[in-house]
């Protein structure tokens, strides 16, 4: 069975797939999906760089995130936009 928690405007499903990064299989270390504020994940401290988040694969997006090592900019990734 697959549960979503919704937060401020965040949804991440809850099933153990949710749980591990869907690049390299390590714990993603979500604080939504752990139930816990938005506001307190380690992604809401990190600049992730788009290619980052387009490395995840198509049936995988929006259903788990990637985990801090992953998230981090890789040799040839674009910074991200910068906050204006």
């Amino acid at each position: 069975m697959m549960r979503n928690h919704v937060q401020n405007r965040y949804t991440v499903s809850t099933t153990a797939s949710s749980l591990n990064c869907p690049l390299c299989g390590q714990p993603n270390r979500c604080a939504i999906a752990a139930g816990l504020p938005a506001e307190s994940c380690w992604c809401m401290r990190a600049e992730i760089p788009r290619q980052a988040l387009a490395r995840i694969p198509e049936p995988q997006r929006g259903k788990a995130c990637i985990c801090p090592a992953c998230g981090r900019r890789q040799p040839g990734d674009e910074p991200p936009p910068s906050a204006a």
